[in-house]
């Protein structure tokens, strides 16, 4: 049975869910012995694809973090100071998270082949109840979006995350999860609400399949901590995480149990529908151990995306080969319906139908008017409102459209796959000839294509399935 097809069956068995995931594979596990990091997030708002460029910035310069008294738990801004230089970088930014500034990330990839996923944790009730009512420092988004900046490997962007939120606090909605992942491995990164600095991490290695998983406790994230927790290479904590939980009486030492973070720190969510899911994931994932690729991920999410998942990515994070090739999968809106697109480190920049536009863009429906700079964007079609148009349709009649949506769009994937290898030897043989500015037109030629292909075969079945729908179903309500 095809790959797409097992995905479909997942995803038909169990009830929806929501909530943001993370996929992370060592590269023992795949077939061409890359690491992968797939997910996407959970937000309501517009999206829209960004190619940040490496910049230099002047002495003194200062960025704003944190967030608002209007934030879920509220608080507020701050500034620290800019690095010097930040990386270029792809993300999939958005325009709305209650209380926190827009643009906001879950991230992306880095020119250095840095990878990294946000993903909710939920902190425990007493936690959340302690968090200040002023509270102050880096937001989730921030995290995602220094790290891209400012590191090369994911222990790096590890380090960088822990150094900023000692120094300036972390600003929490009630406790946040982050994948950083590099092309040799990984590390998963904790904070919690309550104000008290308490963050873990756990190294990810080259056997391992990870998920975090739209915040479902049962497997992913940090579990058990070891004995020799301050000896052990594979694991960080802050000076405070086990004796907080014992002061509090939340763990006992002499009980005979190791400490488990979930279970100390956090909400219970793993009798969670969500469960099941992240368990099926799991499983397709370490069935195909050694033969990972970016194929079968692109399939689970695919399966597994839902009208808040905002988009999709998948990062394929390859050792040696040139900064500009490295490759960024990204679904311009929920991957149950949108067509992934192949984007390379090299391309200089992204069509107008991808970039920001007013459709549910937070702040936009109060506007009479809009700016004369955003009329040209605002005059080309969206492909996030394309790709929302074709989930309505599909999900009014699921069994009658789904399969061949999903068909349609494995097919697509495929083509985009057997293409790489040509174009990847294309853009190297300019490279070696010291032709980089050739070599990144022909990648942003090739990345515009196919962003263009993916853009008309998603508007081409959404514009079957209306007309299938009006003439076998009606469309609903009648009453609008």
């Amino acid at each position: 049975m095809p790959s797409f097809a097992i995905a479909l069956l997942i995803v038909a068995a169990i009830p929806a869910a929501r909530g943001s995931v993370a996929i992370y594979v060592g590269k023992n596990l795949t077939r061409d012995g890359s690491v992968l990091l797939a997910g996407y997030g959970d937000e309501p708002s517009s999206h829209w694809l960004v190619i940040a460029p490496r910049k230099q910035h002047p002495e003194g310069a200062v960025i704003n973090v944190g967030g608002t008294a209007s934030a879920r738990l509220p608080g507020q801004l701050m500034q620290i100071p800019q690095a010097r230089e930040t990386y270029r970088y792809l993300s999939m930014d958005y325009s709305y998270y209650a209380g926190f500034p827009a643009p906001l990330t879950n991230g992306g990839m880095n020119e250095h082949g840095l990878a990294v996923r946000d993903v909710a944790l939920y902190s425990r009730r007493e936690l959340v109840e302690m968090t200040p009512k002023d509270q102050r420092g880096l937001n989730y988004s921030d995290v995602a979006r220094i790290a891209l900046e400012r590191a090369r490997t994911a222990r790096e962007a590890l380090d960088v995350s822990i150094q900023l939120v000692q120094r300036y606090g972390d600003f929490t909605y009630g406790g946040n999860s982050h994948v950083f992942a590099d092309p040799n491995e990984g590390w998963v990164f904790l904070t919690f609400a309550g104000g008290k600095g308490l963050w873990v991490a756990r190294r990810l290695g080259p056997d391992d399949v990870w998920l975090n998983w739209r915040g479902y406790t049962g497997l992913g994230y940090v579990q058990d901590l070891p004995e020799n927790l301050s000896n052990n290479p594979d694991f960080l904590a802050s000076d405070n995480f086990v004796s907080f939980a014992i002061g509090q009486g939340w763990y006992k030492p002499d009980g005979g149990k190791p400490f488990n973070v979930i279970r100390v720190y956090c909400r219970d969510r793993s009798g969670e529908a969500s469960g099941s899911e992240a368990r099926r994931v799991e499983a397709a994932v370490r069935a195909a151990a050694g033969k990972v690729d970016v194929k079968l991920l692109l399939d689970q999410m695919h399966a597994t995306g839902r009208d808040s998942s905002g988009y999709g990515q998948v990062a394929h994070l390859r050792a040696g080969i040139h900064p500009d090739l490295r490759t960024l999968w990204v679904a311009p809106g929920p991957p149950v319906t949108a067509a992934f697109v192949p984007w390379r480190m090299g391309a200089e920049s992204v069509p107008p139908e991808y970039r920001r536009h007013r459709y549910i863009t937070a702040g936009e429906a109060e506007k009479q008017t809009i700016s004369a700079a955003d009329l040209g964007v605002e005059g080309t079609r969206y492909v996030n409102r394309a790709v929302k148009r074709l989930l309505y349709l599909v999900e009014e009649h699921r069994e009658a459209f789904l399969p061949e949506v999903k068909g349609a769009l494995s097919a697509f994937d495929d083509r985009q796959l057997a293409a790489q290898a040509g174009v990847e030897r294309t853009a190297q043989v300019l490279l070696e000839a010291g032709e980089q500015a050739l070599a990144r037109r022909y990648l942003t030629e090739q990345a515009h294509a196919a962003a263009g292909e993916g853009m008309r075969l998603i508007e081409a079945l959404a514009d079957s399935i209306e007309a299938r729908t009006k003439v076998l179903f009606g469309i609903r309500p009648e009453d609008r």
